[in-house]
């Protein structure tokens, strides 16, 4: 049994850490086209402490958390090996889903792909108008810490509905 006042701050301070750490993948993504494999390693490894800090059941809770991620790198894999998206972009997406129930995972996978899509759009309409030869970049983190972020508002936010 945890301390009442411990259980109280340390999940959301592990909800800001998280935030703050998709905030870092998006501006390091949007600079350098690349997100760290420290950064990914980080998020995934702070993941089991925010599961005990909610007291998540090791079966079937934490292993439906797991299933689900994996299930997320293998699909994005997929978009990786056809030269749709980055490594990188894989590994955070994957480790963020750590964090997320099966539900808001696929809201975040929703919320991802629209951000995804529109900064997808944004980036050819500016490769166009500068005449740019060759396929312009996508720094597809900010897409993944636009999903992860709605989810992350959305647990806030729905205290005032």
């Amino acid at each position: 049994m945890m301390n009442a006042a411990f259980t109280l701050w340390l999940p959301d301070a592990l909800l800001l850490a998280l935030g703050l750490l998709l905030l870092l993948a998006a501006g390091i993504d949007v600079r350098t086209y690349t997100i760290p494999n420290r950064l990914n390693l980080l998020i995934a490894v702070l993941a089991p402490l925010f599961w005990w800090s909610v007291e998540l059941a090791l079966w079937p809770d934490v292993a439906i958390r797991i299933g689900v991620a994996l299930l997320v790198f293998g699909l994005l894999a997929l978009a990786f090996a056809a030269g749709m998206m980055g490594g990188g972009d894989v590994k955070l997406a994957a480790a963020v889903a750590l964090w997320f129930p099966p539900l808001a995972t696929v809201k975040m996978l929703v919320v991802m792909s629209i951000a995804g899509g529109v900064l997808t759009l944004l980036i050819l309409l500016i490769h166009r108008a500068r005449a740019q030869q060759g396929r312009p970049k996508i720094p597809y983190g900010v897409a993944i810490a636009a999903g992860g972020w709605a989810i992350l508002a959305e647990r806030y936010l729905n205290q005032f509905a």
